[in-house]
């Protein structure tokens, strides 16, 4: 996300500073509801968060809560180094929402191989509380098709 500063936690992953751009995402997040904003104007969701939209220059804009699924579109596995907090491997995935912007994120309750992680398997939103603040990752959805 633009302009934050991810603040170290007590368990030394870090943690998200809102700013006044994303602040209203993570109070959504908070209240366990992925929002992402959308332009009236050119009627479509976008993401990362900011005053105008990327594809069409409006600033017609409002938050607007979203599904919280989606599919695995794309990752990455980490198996050699990992920030303080973290245990490899893990995996930095790329969302697709339903709505159609991608989040980077990571797959939960999952085994994090490429056996496992399978390219358009059926995920939704889970929010992990990391020093107060409610961070959205995605965990596979029960029965869900790969």
């Amino acid at each position: 996300m633009p302009a934050e500063t991810a603040q170290p936690h007590k368990d030394h992953k870090a943690v998200p500073k809102p700013t006044p751009e994303t602040k209203p995402f993570w109070d959504a997040c908070a209240e366990g509801e992925l929002r992402l904003q959308y332009c009236t104007a050119c009627e479509g969701h976008y993401f990362p968060p900011r005053f105008f939209c990327p594809t069409c220059l409006s600033r017609d804009v409002e938050w607007r809560a979203v599904s919280g699924r989606g599919r695995l579109y794309s990752y990455v596995i980490n198996q050699s180094f990992a920030p303080p907090g973290w245990e490899t491997p893990y995996a930095i995935a790329l969302v697709e929402l339903e709505e159609g912007p991608r989040l980077m994120s990571n797959i939960l309750d999952v085994p994090q191989t490429p056996e496992a992680l399978v390219l358009d398997m059926e995920l939704e939103v889970t929010f992990e509380v990391r020093g107060g603040v409610a961070i959205p990752q995605f965990r596979p959805v029960a029965g869900g098709a790969a």
